[in-house]
């Protein structure tokens, strides 16, 4: 279980989430595993994501993406048809920031889920208190990067997952919404 750091102490809140399997269907194929789409005709935003990004945002949250996207680095995804799918995500979703780590992981930079480099860049850019923030993610990198960062991080639990560290563990967006909304009641 990665440890928690200090993190960047801001004054407001964040709930940061995956975009693939979290705000946008994951492609999952043969093997189990889940893949992001790399053309635009596979880019499916989640139905709830709308609703429930909305939800957060009513409760004060800032709403951020964070995503690994070593599909660029490994030439299968386009930079253009990335830009377009998150154009297309933006004009979908009520969010206030994307981040993307464009890296394979064998780059070992800091910005690639585990590790915390975009988390550490919004807060830093929003004046964000990552103890009093959120992740939302359906894998254990997701997962890995929020405790590490010192944020409560909720699981969407799919058979892809491979976690078992999240603070919480739910089924669906609607599920995970919930659960950030009942924490930040004190409930």
């Amino acid at each position: 279980m990665p440890e928690r750091s200090a993190g960047v102490r801001g004054s407001r809140r964040a709930v940061f989430l995956d975009r693939d399997g979290v705000l946008a269907e994951a492609i999952v194929r043969d093997d189990g595993k889940a893949y992001a789409p790399t053309r635009l005709d596979d880019f499916q935003i989640v139905p709830e994501a709308a609703v429930q990004v909305q939800r957060l945002r009513e409760a004060g949250f800032l709403c951020i993406v964070f995503t690994n996207q070593p599909e660029l680095a490994n030439g299968l995804l386009r930079p253009d048809d990335l830009a377009t799918m998150h154009q297309v995500m933006e004009e979908a979703l009520a969010l206030d920031d994307v981040y993307v780590c464009p890296h394979d992981k064998s780059e070992g930079c800091r910005c690639h889920k585990p590790a915390t480099g975009m988390l550490e860049d919004a807060a830093s850019k929003w004046d964000i208190d990552l103890a009093s923030s959120f992740v939302i993610g359906d894998r254990w990198r997701d997962i890995g990067a929020g405790r590490a960062a010192g944020c409560y991080s909720i699981l969407l639990d799919r058979p892809y997952s491979a976690c078992d560290s999240a603070d919480a563990v739910v089924a669906t967006l609607t599920d995970a919404v919930d659960a950030v909304l009942r924490r930040a009641r004190g409930a």
